[in-house]
Order: structure tokens, then sequence, then C-alpha cells
């Protein structure tokens, strides 16, 4: 089943309803199926690109994101859709590993990897007569596709070391689509789904259900809080994919309060933790519409997840646990919680989550060694820990490369963070480990104050954690900081905390 199909079915039933809005303008969805279809053909007649060939997208959130998306799985192509907030080195080394035969780009991209030099595959950016040509071939219908095809190659964010690439096939984003009708809302032509990530990630991925029932996709340019919590106010039915530091950001705005948010849907959360102090505020502002998800590339955005529902049962006895959990398995997916050997670990004990579905990638593009590390007797290994409930709640301790063990014991920096950021003065926090003579590792916290709010001291932050929990797990020393180090998604870059403690001398000096 290749998604182009049910695009073009959709087409057929709603020709005019507005499928595509971005500040360049709106495409009908019988417009977005022409151009879909007359990209295909220049892909495969002007270009003499066949199957299994691969064509990137380097794009920013724009109009012509989605119809290059579809336009190559109507080729019968995969799509390698690249963050355009990388560098164009590190672009140039994504085209190169995924052997890419072509970019569609936007200009200021397609100038600045051709500016990194080398040998760089065709680049056409949406502004050329390259561009124009590829729209106004002769339009042809969807090739035949295996549902086991690969259909978005999708590259990790690459925290350490090089990004590996998730082969995900057809039937893959299908099951995530059918996943998302049964757990998540039921979608038609009368919503609306709001893209202020980017495209090239979660929020494209979740574009799929969308398009494939007829709803309407609002493309943001990028995330600005104003924008967003306009657009809830001036359309019905919006959902929205965000990153926790979005959420954030949307309920620290000045205007957040003000503003008519009766328009939101469901704000799907998912990617980072999500820390309960700010999620209770999420819900007090704008409702129980959240849903939770965990998931990874891997298994693109299907583990498990916390539902609507699930947000709005104040009176349930574990309220605030599962609001701190990850949810329950999503329909069709399995996951346990293991030791080193497969084991699955006792009810409330903390391993490793494995997880299993028609979700699951078939593997890492030419990486034997992290296929045969991740996927086991038909188990994707996470690498995330994790521990669930007697109900089958899953709740996620940290990747395990975060896990800081001192003195023999077993930290969980989130158990921390959670704690300080119940400090009316911390806005955001991330608790590192650094490696001591005698502990093996002891507890750092970086601190973000609040902006205009009293600077949180040391003495309060750790009566704080004495007062809720174990002394031994309690930071040994505190970094203030005016911005926390992340990553093109909104992760805290943990590792370059870690980097910059190394490099300094014994933090309880401080």
């Amino acid at each position: 089943m290749n998604l182009s199909w049910s695009l073009a079915a959709v087409a057929r039933h709603l020709p005019h309803a507005p499928a595509i809005t971005a500040p360049e303008g709106t495409l009908t969805y019988a417009a977005f199926d022409d151009q879909v279809a007359r990209i295909a053909a220049a892909l495969r007649g002007r270009h003499g690109l066949a199957p299994p060939a691969r064509v990137a997208i380097l794009m920013d959130n724009c109009l012509s994101f989605l119809p290059a998306l579809f336009g190559i799985w109507r080729a019968g192509l995969a799509a390698v859709p690249i963050n355009s907030k990388l560098h164009a080195k590190e672009v140039a080394w994504i085209l190169e590993n995924a052997s890419t035969r072509l970019v569609l780009a936007s200009k200021k991209h397609a100038e600045a990897l051709t500016a990194v030099g080398g040998a760089l595959p065709e680049i056409i950016d949406d502004g050329s007569a390259d561009w124009r040509k590829l729209i106004s071939a002769a339009p042809i219908a969807t090739a035949p596709t295996d549902p086991g095809t690969e259909a978005w190659l999708f590259y990790t964010s690459g925290t350490t070391g090089r990004p590996k690439g998730a082969v995900l096939t057809h039937r893959n984003l299908l099951f995530a689509c059918h996943a998302y009708y049964a757990d998540i809302d039921f979608v038609d032509d009368r919503d609306v789904c709001a893209h202020a990530a980017p495209l090239s990630h979660g929020s494209g991925l979740y574009a799929l259900p969308h398009i494939l029932r007829g709803s309407h996709q609002i493309v943001l340019p990028g995330f600005e809080p104003a924008d967003v919590l306009a657009l809830f106010g001036t359309h019905q039915s919006v959902s929205m994919f965000a990153a926790p530091t979005m959420v954030s950001r949307l309920i620290n705005h000045p205007k957040a309060g003000a503003c008519d948010t009766r328009g939101l849907k469901t704000l799907i959360y998912g990617g980072a933790p999500m820390y309960v102090s700010d999620l209770k505020r999420a819900i007090a502002q704008f409702g129980p519409k959240f849903f939770q998800l965990y998931g990874q590339g891997e298994a693109p955005m299907t583990i498990s997840g916390l539902t609507k529902r699930m947000h709005a049962e104040t009176t349930h006895p574990a309220y605030e646990a599962r609001l701190g959990s990850a949810g329950i398995a999503r329909t069709g997916c399995a996951f346990r919680v293991v030791d080193d050997a497969g084991r699955d670990v006792p009810e409330g004990d903390i391993g490793e989550i494995i997880t299993r579905s028609d979700c699951v990638m078939p593997g890492y593009l030419n990486n034997p060694e992290a296929n045969a590390k991740a996927l086991r007797d038909g188990w994707l290994w996470t690498g995330d820990m994790g521990a669930v409930s007697a109900d089958g709640f899953l709740t996620l301790k940290d990747r395990s490369k975060d896990m800081i063990i001192s003195g023999g014991s077993n930290i969980y920096p989130r158990e921390i963070e959670e704690v300080l950021l119940t400090h009316p003065a911390v806005l955001e926090c991330a608790v590192v480990s650094k490696t001591h003579a005698d502990w093996g590792e002891e507890v750092i916290a970086y601190i973000v104050a609040k902006p205009g709010a009293p600077a949180p001291d040391a003495q309060s932050l750790d009566a704080l954690c004495l007062a809720n929990i174990a002394r031994f797990k309690r930071p040994k020393g505190y970094r203030f900081a005016d911005t926390l180090p992340k990553n093109n998604y909104g992760k805290i870059l943990k590792t370059e905390l870690r980097v910059q403690l190394q490099a300094e001398g014994d933090p309880r000096s401080a």
C-alpha cells in the first residue's frame, strides 16, 4: 500500500477542500494531488529515477514540503527528509550515507549545500526554473508499491556520534496512522492540523493521518508562541504535535492566559520528558486536551500513550503517577521492561524498554552492528529505561546512558528534575553526572531561573530535594545558567553539559 494512493482517493472525494495553507498560499486537495502527480512524473521521466532510489527533502516548513514528500512516494521512490537546521556539512554526510540521487531544497539551503562542495547529488531549489519544470510535467498515476517498500529514511537526532538512518516502510507509516485513529482522535475534513515543529520529523509524521482523512494542514514557518495561540482562536478542531519545550513556551507566554484557545482539539506532546509541574499548568491553561506519545524514529511516534481521558481523570487515585508516566501500550503495540539478558523485570523495577509492532523499522541503513544491538528476536531495544506498573502504565526513567551510578546506587535524573521543577523560581533544569574519584559519579544540576523571579539558591534547592527524595540522590552541586544547550528538536544536550563539567574542578566549590 503506497500512501500516495490514499491521497488520490481523498482528492477525488474532497477536491475543493483546503489541503495545505502556508504563508505562500493554499492548495486544495485537487491541486495538492495534481502537483504530486507532476512531481512524480518529472522524477521518473526527466530525472530518470526508479525504485529504490532515494530523494532528499531539505526544506523549512513551507507549502512545497508535503507535495515533494508525496510526489516522491507516487514515483515509487524513498524520501529522506532532513532537518533544515542542520549544518550543511552534516546534511552532506547524510546525503552520502543515504546514497541520495536528488535533493529538493529551499533556496537558502540549496545555496549553503552547494557551498560545501564535494560530490553532491543534483539539487533543485523550490524557487528555480527546474522546480517549475518539476511541477509542470504531465501527471502520472501512483507507481505499484509493496507495503514493505522503504518510504521514509528517518535519521536519528545524533546527539552522540553520527545519526543513524532508520528505514521506515509504507506499512510502518500506515500502521502509525491507524494507531493515531485508534488511540488519539477521529479525523476528517473538519479538522485542522497545525505544523509549528519541523515537517522533516514528528510533525510531518503526524501530517500523514490527517492527510489520509482529508483534514486541513496549516504550515507555520516556525514556532512562535503568539502565532500558535492566535491560531487556536481563529480555527476550530485544531490538533498539533509539540515538543515539551514548546508546550512550556506556550504556557509561559505573556498572552497565554488572555487568548481564546477554544479551537484547540488535541495537543500531542512527546520526544522528551514532560514534567508533571509543567503538564498541570498546561492542563489548567488549555483544558484536558493533551495526548502524550512515547515513540522513537525507529518506531515512529507509536509505542505507548497517555490519552486525553487519562489527563482528565483528576479524581483517579493514581492520577499524579499517571501524569508522570508515558501511558499504556498503543493499539497493536507491545512493550516489555527487561534486564540485560532480555528477561522481564518485576513490576515496578527498572529495566530497558523493548517493543514490537508493525510500526517497528526493519532496520538501520547499512549498519549491521547497530541492527544487531537494537533488533533482537523480533523486539526493538529502545535504549530507554523504564518501569511498568501492575495496571500497565509505563514510566520512563532516562536513557540508559543518562543513568548515574554513584556509590553503587542507580540514580535516575528525571526523578530529581521533577522535584527541582516544583521550585517556584525554576524554569528549566537538567541533572547530569560528573566523574568522582571516590563515588564513581556524582549528581550535578543545571538550573535556569524563571524571568523576573528571584534567583533560586543552592540552599533552597537542597531543602526541596531533601524533603522529597532520598539524600543520596540530592545534587552535590548546582550550576546556574541563562539557557541550556538543546538540539534542533528541543532536547537538552546533556552530553554537552557533561563535557563542561569535566573541564571544571571540584563542583562542591561552586
